[in-house]
């Protein structure tokens, strides 16, 4: 079922001075993919036991293609063999995969959690140039490239995003609920999923002074629209504005590998 639209259409947001723009005006349209990406399918799925030579632990770029990076960053606790927990980070609109590493490479090597960040190729995530399309199937290449290196536990695949990100996190999470166990969605602008599958816990957060993302006009209407429709959701409100509070990220981390944060 489709989540409504809760805040200008379906587009992610940019902040120019006072003003809010829908980024789909400032950088126009383009065409979706076929094969399944163009409705939001990945058809990467976890292996199972997998015994890498290559499996150094830090910061890798992987060569999926060559005008678009993505990195992956393994925890220095990770063993060959042995399933590790991961999360697939989506930066904001004009970030980078270094960028969408921010929140949890802090935290990866302590809980021994693999990150994987691609970049969008525009400026961002394709949804808001007119549908799912490139975007899914470069995410999908970079999955299936790294559950061919790692071993993954299938308990514990993460989709997690900030502003933009945060909103294609929920879009693509819901989308994919049979692959993602987890979806994690710092200051979300909307939630525009296809045919939904699975049914993946979420956490939101969302700060009450966000001039950027009017957390009444997103959050704070995506969040009971999803319980509605059946989702475990935690959703956090915090004082501040569009930024992700250090101790919401490690919380949900926690949720993420534990249990519901309190």
């Amino acid at each position: 079922m489709l989540v409504t639209l809760v805040l200008f259409a379906s587009c992610g947001l940019e902040q120019r001075g006072d003003q809010v723009k829908p980024l789909r005006k400032i950088f126009g349209s383009r065409t979706a993919t076929v094969d399944g990406h163009d409705e939001g399918r990945l058809s990467a799925t976890v292996r199972a036991r997998v015994t890498s030579a290559d499996a150094e632990p830090g910061l890798h770029r992987l060569h999926v293609e060559k005008a678009r990076e993505a990195l992956v960053y393994v925890p220095r606790t990770y063993v060959p063999g042995r399933a590790a927990p991961l999360a697939l980070t989506l930066h904001g609109a004009g970030g980078s995969a270094e960028g969408g590493l921010t929140w949890f490479r802090g935290m990866a090597d302590k809980v021994g959690m693999i990150l994987v960040s691609p970049t969008s190729e525009e400026r961002s995530w394709d949804l808001i140039y007119g549908g799912f399309g490139d975007d899914v199937a470069f995410i999908d290449k970079v999955l299936k490239r790294v559950f061919s290196r790692y071993t993954i536990d299938p308990e514990r695949v993460a989709i997690e995003g900030f502003s933009d990100g945060a909103s294609y996190a929920l879009s693509l999470g819901l989308t994919n609920g049979d692959l993602f166990t987890h979806v994690i969605a710092f200051s979300p602008g909307y939630s525009a999923p296809g045919v939904e599958r699975g049914s993946p816990k979420v956490f939101m957060s969302h700060g009450i002074e966000d001039r950027v993302l009017p957390i009444e006009r997103t959050s704070e209407a995506i969040a009971p629209q999803l319980e509605e429709q059946g989702y475990d959701v935690v959703f956090r409100r915090f004082d501040g504005a569009h930024f992700v509070p250090r101790r919401l990220a490690t919380a949900a981390v926690s949720w993420f590998l534990v249990d519901r944060p309190q």
